[in-house]
């Protein structure tokens, strides 16, 4: 049996510090414009993370959304993971 290929879909989220009160959905989409989200967050040297059932969750929400008080533990870890890597780069 064949294995079935996998949709390719990303999500972008941005949070402001003062600004927002929550991250929020800037980006979504599947196939081609998925490509192009993950091309341009490459090009700007933005940290990309796989995680299937987080992405899952994100692409339910309407663009400019505030992420659900229920993703706030893992949307915060993976932004303080990726503001760690970010820093890191800096300092070398």
């Amino acid at each position: 049996m064949a294995k079935r290929k996998e949709i390719q879909k990303a999500a972008a989220l941005q949070y402001r510090p003062g600004v927002d009160r929550a991250p929020r959905i800037i980006a979504k989409g599947e196939r081609k414009v998925a490509e192009k989200i993950i091309a341009v967050a490459r090009k700007h040297h933005i940290g990309i993370h796989h995680d299937p059932d987080l992405l899952e969750a994100l692409s339910g929400l309407d663009l400019f959304q505030e992420i659900p008080e229920d993703l706030y533990v893992v949307v915060g870890e993976l932004l303080t993971f990726i503001y760690s890597l970010n820093r890191k780069k800096i300092l070398e």
